[in-house]
C-alpha cells in the first residue's frame, strides 16, 4: 500500500492544490503517495448538515461539534482497512512541527497520515482526548501564528513527508544537506555565472578539493546558523558534546 495521506475538511476543494505540481504532484500522478479527503460536513445527521455550535461559558466564536468530529475520524481511520495510519489533529496549541517529527512520521507510519483541519475555534475537545487516549492523536502545530483552519497546515506537512517518500527527491545526497537534517541550517548555493555583479563565487567551490568544499559548507552552515537560530545552535552543540563524550 502506497503512502496516503487523507484530510478531514469542511473544505475539499483546497486540495490537492499546490500538491499537484512540482516533485508532489508528480509523485501523486506517478502513484507513489495518494490523497483522499472526507468532507466533515458529510457526517452531520441532521437536516441543515450543522457541524459547529457556540461555546459553553461563551465567548466569541463557534466549535466543532464532537460527534461530527468522531464519526470523521472513524471513517477515515476506516478507510486504511487495518493499516495504522498517523493522526494529527493541526492546531496552534499543539507541539511545533520539525524536520526530526518529520522524519519519525514517514518511518513510523508506512500507511500515511490522517489530518484533522479544525476551523473556528477548533474542536469539541472531548473528542480529541478520546482519539488521543485510545488511538494516539497528535495535535501538531506548524509555529506560533494562526491560520484560518487546518487546512493550509495539513499542505505544507503533507508535502514535508512526502518529500522523504522513496523516489520523489531522486538525490538522497541532497536530503541530507538541506536545512535542520544535521540540526544546522544549510550552507549557501551558487550557480553560473562566477562572477555576478561583481559578486564572486567563493574560490574553494571551484578548486575540485571535495573534502575541502565539504570542510567549508559545514562551516558555513555552523556560521549561519548561530546567528539567525541560536534556539537550533544551541541544540546542535548540546548533541555535538554528547557526541563527543561517547
Amino acid at each position: 500500500m502506497s503512502w496516503c495521506a487523507t484530510v478531514l475538511t469542511l473544505f475539499p476543494e483546497m486540495f490537492p492544490g499546490p500538491l499537484a505540481y512540482s516533485l508532489a504532484g508528480k509523485g501523486l500522478n506517478q502513484g507513489i503517495w495518494h490523497l483522499r479527503t472526507l468532507d466533515i460536513r458529510n457526517f452531520a445527521k441532521d437536516k441543515h448538515k450543522t457541524v459547529d455550535d457556540t461555546c459553553f461559558g461563551g465567548g466569541a466564536g463557534m466549535v466543532l461539534k464532537p460527534e461530527v468530529v468522531d464519526a470523521a475520524l472513524q471513517a477515515g481511520l476506516e478507510s486504511y482497512q487495518g493499516e495504522r495510519p498517523a493522526l494529527i489533529y493541526l492546531t496552534p496549541r499543539g507541539a511545533p512541527l520539525n524536520q526530526s517529527k518529520v522524519r519519525s512520521l514517514v518511518a513510523n507510519y508506512a500507511a500515511g497520515a490522517l489530518f484533522l483541519c479544525g476551523r473556528y475555534e477548533g474542536v469539541d475537545d472531548r473528542v480529541i482526548r478520546k482519539w488521543e487516549s485510545r488511538h494516539g492523536l497528535q495535535e501538531l502545530s506548524l509555529g506560533d501564528y494562526i491560520l484560518s483552519g487546518g487546512e493550509m497546515a495539513a499542505l505544507t506537512m503533507i508535502d514535508a513527508c512526502v518529500r522523504l517518500l522513496p523516489g520523489i527527491v531522486h538525490s538522497q545526497e541532497s536530503l541530507e544537506s538541506e536545512s535542520f537534517e544535521l540540526d544546522l541550517l544549510e550552507f549557501p548555493h551558487y550557480t553560473k555565472p562566477q562572477n555576478w555583479q561583481d559578486q564572486i563565487v567563493p574560490e574553494i567551490l571551484l578548486s575540485g578539493d571535495h573534502k575541502k568544499i565539504a570542510a567549508w559548507r559545514h562551516k558555513q552552515a555552523e556560521q549561519i546558523t548561530r546567528e539567525r537560530r541560536p534556539d537550533l545552535w544551541q541544540v546542535y552543540l548540546n548533541k555535538k558534546l554528547l557526541s563527543d563524550q561517547s
